[in-house]
């Protein structure tokens, strides 16, 4: 009996997809939760109206269809009429309703909020102002949303997890305990079965889902993968089928050990560090910059990450004809190094008497590798001290939302969708993501304005407003990343594509390892 247990045991996990995750998830309420590894969890458990495809491609997802009046401003989605929530209840219009007016309810405190900005009324919600939402269930079925302003991008906000169906009832039953297993009932391909914290998430194939029958794969284990060297091991032990990234450095080395398991393409996202600009410490625009010009990218992309990033001189990852850069992109590090020390002795900064700046990031060996070759270049160029500071991710998200004690930290931004505009409105004002707490009217009117505007004036808004901040340095780039993962041969139906999205239901295992 025990061996039969043992075999039966072993030919249920060949059916569990193992994937490396990064962090623990922050959370699983599609309305709060922020970082990547969440949002890749909930891509299983729930299904927004639009969603992507494999290749990461927009197309419809709980509705049917959407149609657009000429305007641009009345939206009308038709739900399928095999929607369904993993307990076997409907998805309706009225659920979508609820989602959205308690996204934008500011006790809610969603961090992507401004997501929903453009529907009429979610401004002055937002703002805590009672206002008419412009979102109502015509009838079961049938959803109208309207906007204040036609938005190119409204259909693939609707993507995002922000935009997700939750349950009223388990909600309203269980608070914040909803996204327990056994509570949080979605409407995806997968329900949770098992959360264990700081381990693994183990999730199920939901029967009632409305395109079960395609879904090839019966269970799924999200493991907690904060340390990549670890993540690799254990791909190499066979414990996982996918990574979720690759440890500095070992590029080279994975390219000729596990070259036809490695895929390493561009990604549509930025490594940056912020400026808490609300900190006095970090007034002078002259030391902001000479922090910035102090650092060595290529050096960092070379030796310190080296897994196929490149160097950025901007904030979003397109270098076309046109687009903006810093002005220090074509210098030579010698030249930049000079410039950062005239800055920061015109400043007013002594060398004899060291700045003590800290650095504040999530735990992970690749973020300290980091910090610590930062750290370096900054004592070597301008003599500056500096306080390493590592935080769960978790308490890191927190930490740098609330903008109380932090100076510099780790950010970065991988884009929701493939629009330069989705870089950018995170640094407006008012906006829940700006972290940095940049304020710039001037900013803000061109980012309105790339909004309701379409070819050159769009364009020309874009390079506008991304040209003001980088010229008040109120972050620094480092460098573009690049999508990197391990696949092994078993697994099937991964495709590489710059958003990096690769939810469970697309993917399965080759015949010829069953």
């Amino acid at each position: 009996m025990a061996l039969a247990a043992l075999l039966s045991s072993a030919a249920a996990g060949a059916l569990t997809l193992q994937r490396g995750n990064g962090p623990e998830p922050d959370s699983l309420d599609p309305q709060r939760a922020q970082g990547l590894s969440a949002q890749q969890v909930l891509r299983d458990l729930f299904e927004g109206l639009m969603r992507d495809d494999a290749d990461g491609q927009l197309v419809p997802g709980a509705a049917q269809r959407v149609a657009v009046d000429a305007g641009g401003l009345r939206y009308v989605f038709t739900l399928r009429a095999d929607g369904r929530y993993a307990d076997g209840s409907k998805v309706t219009a009225a659920d979508f309703v609820y989602s959205f007016e308690r996204a934008l309810d500011p006790a809610t405190a969603a961090p992507s909020a401004a997501m929903l900005a453009p529907i009429a009324g979610a401004a002055q919600r937002l703002r805590g102002e009672s206002a008419p939402l412009g979102v109502r269930a015509i009838d079961e079925h049938t959803l109208e949303i309207r906007l204040d302003a036609p938005r190119s991008d409204f259909l693939r906000r609707l993507a995002l997890p922000i935009a997700m169906p939750v349950q009223r009832g388990a909600i309203e039953a269980h608070g914040s305990g909803f996204t327990r297993p056994g509570r949080l009932i979605g409407n995806g391909a997968y329900v949770l079965k098992q959360w264990t914290p700081q381990a693994w998430l183990e999730l199920e194939r939901n029967p009632h889902y409305r395109n079960a029958a395609t879904v090839a794969i019966d269970s799924v284990r999200f493991h907690v993968t904060e340390d990549a060297s670890s993540e690799l091991k254990r791909f190499e032990a066979g414990e996982l089928h996918l990574t979720e990234t690759l440890p500095p450095g070992q590029l080279a080395r994975l390219r000729a050990a596990h070259a036809a398991e490695l895929v390493v393409a561009p990604a549509y996202a930025t490594f940056y560090l912020g400026y808490n600009l609300r900190n006095p410490k970090l007034d002078s625009a002259a030391l902001r910059e000479a922090l910035s010009l102090a650092i060595d990218r290529e050096i960092l992309v070379k030796h310190i990450t080296g897994n196929g990033e490149l160097p950025a001189y901007a904030l979003i990852p397109e270098v076309a004809a046109g687009a903006p850069q810093m002005a220090a992109a074509g210098w030579t590090p010698r030249q930049r190094q000079q410039r950062a020390r005239q800055l920061y002795l015109g400043a007013g900064f002594d060398p004899d008497e060291p700045l003590l700046i800290e650095l504040r990031y999530n735990t992970s060996l690749a973020n300290r590798r980091l910090g610590l070759a930062v750290a370096a270049m900054w004592q070597e160029v301008l003599g500056i001290d500096t306080r390493l500071r590592n935080e769960e991710w978790k308490v890191f998200v927190q930490t740098r939302r609330a903008g109380v004690i932090t100076e510099v930290f780790r950010g970065g931004w991988f884009a929701d969708y493939a629009d330069p505009l989705n870089f950018l409105e995170p640094f407006t004002v008012g906006n829940t993501l700006n972290a940095v707490g940049y304020a710039d009217p001037r900013f803000d009117a061109l980012v309105a304005r790339a909004a309701a505007s379409a070819g050159a004036d769009r364009e020309q808004a874009l390079h506008g407003a991304e040209q003001r901040l980088l010229d008040a340095d109120a972050l620094i780039p480092l460098f573009h990343y690049s999508s990197k993962h391990l696949v092994s041969r078993k697994l099937c139906g991964f495709h590489a594509h710059p958003l990096d999205h690769h939810p469970s239901e697309f993917l399965r295992f080759c015949e010829a390892s069953r």
